[in-house]
């Protein structure tokens, strides 16, 4: 890695909303304690195994605070071999004398930076510092938990199901039609090769596409283009994905279930949703935009990434729910990255693949992406069609859960991509967890406020007034935001004066539907509440002329 590409590395980090798990910075100043070295060593090398990425970094010279994080320069070890010594001195005490894959100098005008570069724990092989594992959650240190112990540990007994020969399978096992597919998808993957292809029978091209093992029928080969009647060969493990259609109120009104060869029944499950056409407004237009309500890559993705990923270990079925406004698709196993953030950030392909052998296949037959961007690139359609982005349900350890929006959900949050086509990605997905109602870290909601697009306060958050002006959505933002308190009590005075007196009703009913939308029923009651006991307490500008019961106010 040159200078130039590091720097360009260590400036990605600093701009990061949040630190991670396999990024750590340290002012330094000048000392730091080489045990406290070791831990972070540890901690960062096993989490960088258990997060699939390629090297984790220990950055001195840069404060962990704000973003963009401050370089400040460093002296530590300022002698170069002092410094390189540390790659012995770590490596004496850690599991199997691993240490850093390099320490790296940069200088900037502010001062000194040095990057330790960790590499991730080899597989299978959780790295110790004096004979303790440690890890790390969110930004605290501390000690790998035993299950993630055992996580690294298991990764070199892993058995790749996908890859498992069938010996009493043979090719006759194999629809045609599918492996007629399978040739066309191929060549047009692999276009410098179409005219070869044409010149190999079916063992040749099953084994130059990776869906056999030198002539041997595998899982894999029975999953992608077996005939029906062969999906017993994949016993227990269960090959079937079912489509299922619900109304509104979340009735099924329709179903119907699909079997192997997944190359051809994947685009039967996409014929069966009904992508209907969406039409919406777009500002200084008396004419309706229509728009299919899901790109086609993103159902795609979304099916053929069920497929490559499912445990079919667990022997459940892949799902596919469409709703009135949204696609739910789910499929059984673990997410593998851990977290989508890191997916997006990183757009880069995992290490580990549950389904190494099958993921390799649907790559050789243009089903999935060989680059692991195909995530990123689902995100990336729904911000161009100004779409809320996908959703991914992680709460169950052995399943992921991918719900596709079909339809806008806040004018004001579209409105702005809209206007504002240059936002990153990251800003997007993070404004679109607050149109969500979705939690924030608190980091994040201050990287919003900095950039004027959020106001409220937690958990209340919304489009700011400055995203209002800039959409001409300024009624949708005072429905938000509501108005100031002495506007409401100049709407009781006036009604007072008008109408002399005036029951808790009367004003209930005076104000509660101007009241900002973001409340609830219960908070809009305290609402009234606290403003009347402002009024007759504090301003005394009103008299309860009646009872503590049945108030009846009137003008002091």
């Amino acid at each position: 890695m040159t200078q130039a590409e590091l720097k360009t590395q260590i400036n990605h980090f600093r701009n990061l909303i949040s630190e991670t798990e396999c990024v750590e910075f340290k002012e330094a100043k000048t000392n730091f304690d080489t045990r406290k070295l070791g831990k972070y060593f540890s901690a960062l090398a096993n989490e960088a195994n258990l997060k699939h990425q390629p090297a984790a970094w220990l950055l001195f010279g840069i404060k962990d605070k704000p973003v963009p994080r401050p370089i400040v320069g460093t002296t530590y070890r300022n002698n170069r071999a002092d410094l390189h010594s540390l790659k012995a001195e770590i490596a004496n005490k850690t599991t199997n004398r691993i240490t850093f894959t390099e320490i790296h100098e940069l200088t900037y005008p502010e001062g000194r930076v040095v990057a330790f570069q960790i590499p991730p724990a080899p597989k299978g092989i959780p790295i110790a510092w004096e004979g303790h594992y440690y890890g790390r959650d969110g930004e605290e240190i501390g000690a790998l938990n035993l299950v993630e112990v055992e996580t690294i540990r298991n990764q070199s007994n892993k058995v790749d199901w996908s890859a498992q020969i069938i010996p009493t399978a043979t090719l006759q096992d194999l629809d045609p039609k599918a492996i007629t597919k399978a040739r066309e998808e191929y060549k047009e993957k692999n276009p410098r090769r179409a005219t070869e292809c044409d010149t190999w029978n079916d063992s040749t091209f099953l084994n130059k596409a990776k869906i056999t093992i030198q002539g041997n029928i595998t899982n894999t080969t029975i999953l992608l283009l077996g005939k029906e009647e062969a999906v017993h060969f994949l016993n227990p493990a269960v090959a079937k994905i079912s489509w299922i259609l619900k109304d509104k109120n979340n009735v099924e009104l329709d179903y119907e279930h699909f079997t192997v060869p997944f190359v051809l029944n994947s685009s039967e499950v996409f014929s069966r949703i009904r992508n209907l056409t969406y039409r919406y407004i777009k500002d200084n237009s008396l004419f309706p935009t229509e728009i299919k309500m899901y790109d086609a890559f993103v159902i795609r993705e979304a099916l053929h990434n069920c497929i490559a990923h499912q445990d079919y270990s667990l022997q459940g079925k892949i799902t596919v729910v469409e709703k009135s406004d949204e696609l739910v698709f789910s499929n059984l196993g673990a997410f593998l990255p851990q977290n989508v953030e890191t997916v997006i950030e990183q757009d880069a392909p995992p290490e580990y693949y549950r389904n190494a052998f099958l993921a390799d296949a649907m790559v050789n037959l243009n089903m999935i992406d060989t680059i692991g961007s195909g995530i990123k690139r689902m995100f990336l359609k729904q911000k161009e069609r100004f779409f809320p982005m996908p959703d991914f349900d992680l709460s169950d350890a052995n399943k992921v859960i991918v719900k596709i929006p079909g339809r806008i959900w806040d004018e004001n949050y579209t409105k702005l991509l809209m206007s504002k086509t240059d936002l990153d990605l990251k800003t997007v997905v993070l404004l679109d967890r607050v149109q969500k109602g979705l939690p924030l870290k608190d980091i994040e909601i201050r990287f919003l406020k900095k950039q004027k697009l959020i106001e409220g306060r937690k958990p209340n958050l919304y489009i700011s007034e400055l995203v209002a002006n800039v959409t001409g959505e300024k009624s949708d933002y005072i429905k938000l935001r509501g108005f100031k308190d002495e506007h409401y009590k100049k709407m009781i005075l006036e009604y007072l004066e008008k109408y002399n007196t005036a029951s808790k009703q009367d004003i209930e009913k005076l104000i509660l539907d101007i009241l900002p939308d973001i409340l609830d029923e219960q908070k809009k009651a305290n609402k009234v509440r606290n403003i009347i006991y402002a009024m007759s307490k504090k301003d005394q500008t009103i008299v309860n002329k009646g009872t503590t019961r049945y108030p009846k106010w009137q003008k002091v």
